[in-house]
């Protein structure tokens, strides 16, 4: 059953935008559970298929362009048909969210959001901090820089070592600059959701889908106590109070406790012998993928570039900040990027890894005295401390992801496939239609 597309009647546009290596059929459940809730005459559907599979290589820049050249098509085609659309809802996944979010500013700038109601901007697992792993010293320049050239201009944008245009500064920077069209096009939506998995995402970690500079989640779990939100016990945390430390108990080892701790790592076996033999298989075939996928991503981007390509890019180059007016793969990659582990704030002595200005030094020592031993802070960049600020004006609605049967949180979050061990995702996917999406 086709769960997309509307009836002419239909006044309220829900567009649906999919990740990295993906397809519109990964959005199904969502769109399905809309439907569920919202008719044809009630709610429109456009599942964004333009970036489907290795053209999410071509960057948020170009992703964003070609969705909102989908939109506007759409809008049009709807009017066409008598119809008239009069409210749009935007909801990313994955590298989704960030290309939603381009596509926003390009909506704004070309004046198309001043003629629709705004009602909902939503994101699963999306990576609005990039997948910089917060790394101190080498480790920093073996994931960061090395990964970041594995998947072409999205790489580099998402790993935060491109200069874009002639800003000099990352795009996702740009893109949370309070000054941009970008921040401003969000800030017309009503109501700004995230759901961000806690743990067992390897292509996303916490702190990136859920806007945070601390990740209590990374170690610990057994020493605190979940709270989960009501209705969605075991999956969805009460964002108003999702945890509480246990007290400490210091008991002594005892048989029974070290046998299990023994059987828990022999139920790890079988998974870490798979990590030995697969992963070195994976990478290789990961890496060279890679280097065929950036050669025609590169060809793709030069075309638009020219002029060559299915839409005028001329159109989509429009000024980025208002107050200046200016310019098997995927397992491996998941399993290299949830191979790093996070580090902290660094000391002041440790600055000098950063190569900072001096307005950064004095946001990173404010940030290191804002930190807190229970929870400290993690060694983001000094403008990934200024993109958290700036994106949490939006006042998110913020909703902590516990999967606990399948260790792909990643796709299990919007149940993106059918499987028994995502259904889940189900609870997920049910809490937004019925308590978060505005119609």
């Amino acid at each position: 059953m086709d769960y997309t597309g509307g009836s002419p009647k239909a006044e309220h546009l829900c567009v649906l935008v999919h990740g990295l290596w993906g397809n519109p059929n990964h959005m199904k459940n969502i769109a399905k559970c809309l439907r569920s809730q919202y008719p044809p005459d009630e709610l429109y559907m456009l599942l964004a298929k333009r970036n489907s599979g290795s053209f999410t290589y071509d960057g948020i820049e170009l992703g964003g362009a070609r969705v909102c050249a989908e939109i506007e098509e759409e809008i049009r085609s709807i009017e066409s048909r008598g119809g008239k659309i009069t409210k749009l809802s935007i909801i990313g996944y994955s590298l989704g969210g960030l290309v939603s979010r381009y596509a926003v500013g390009l909506l704004y700038a070309k004046g198309i959001l001043d003629t629709l109601d705004c009602m909902n901007f939503v994101t699963f697992a999306s990576p609005h901090l990039g997948v910089r792993s917060p790394l101190k010293g080498w480790h920093n320049h073996v994931w960061n820089v090395i990964g970041a050239r594995t998947l072409s201009m999205s790489g580099r944008q998402l790993f935060t070592i491109d200069k874009f245009r002639d800003t000099g500064r990352p795009l996702l920077s740009v893109l949370a600059d309070p000054a941009s069209i970008f921040m401003r096009g969000l800030r017309k939506f009503k109501r700004h959701t995230l759901y961000t998995n806690i743990v067992n995402d390897r292509s996303a970690v916490y702190y990136t889908t859920g806007i945070q500079k601390t990740d209590p989640y990374r170690r610990n779990l057994e020493n605190i106590k979940v709270n989960y939100l009501k209705g969605c016990e075991g999956v969805i945390l009460d964002p108003a109070m999702p945890i509480v430390p246990l007290p400490k108990v210091c008991r002594p080892a005892t048989f029974s406790s070290v046998t299990g701790l023994l059987l828990r790592w022999t139920k790890r076996i079988p998974f870490m012998v798979m990590i030995a033999v697969f992963v070195p298989i994976g990478t290789v075939a990961f890496l060279c993928n890679s280097v065929v996928q950036t050669i025609r991503s590169s060809g793709r981007i030069k075309q638009h570039e020219t002029g060559r390509g299915s839409f005028s890019i001329a159109e989509y180059r429009v000024p980025l900040l208002i107050k200046e007016l200016r310019g098997e793969v995927e397992n491996a990659y998941e399993a290299l990027n949830s191979s790093q582990n996070q580090d902290y704030l660094a000391t002041e002595d440790e600055d000098d890894d950063y190569d900072m200005e001096p307005e950064e030094r004095n946001l990173m020592r404010r940030e290191r005295r804002l930190s807190v031993p229970t929870q400290p802070t993690l060694a983001l960049a000094p403008y990934q401390f200024e993109m958290i600020r700036s994106l949490d004006s939006l006042n998110w609605r913020k909703y902590p992801v516990w999967i606990h049967n399948d260790r792909h949180a990643h796709a299990a979050i919007i149940v993106r496939m059918a499987k028994k061990t995502f259904d889940e995702g189900w609870i997920v996917l049910r809490h937004f239609v019925d308590g978060e999406f505005l119609i």
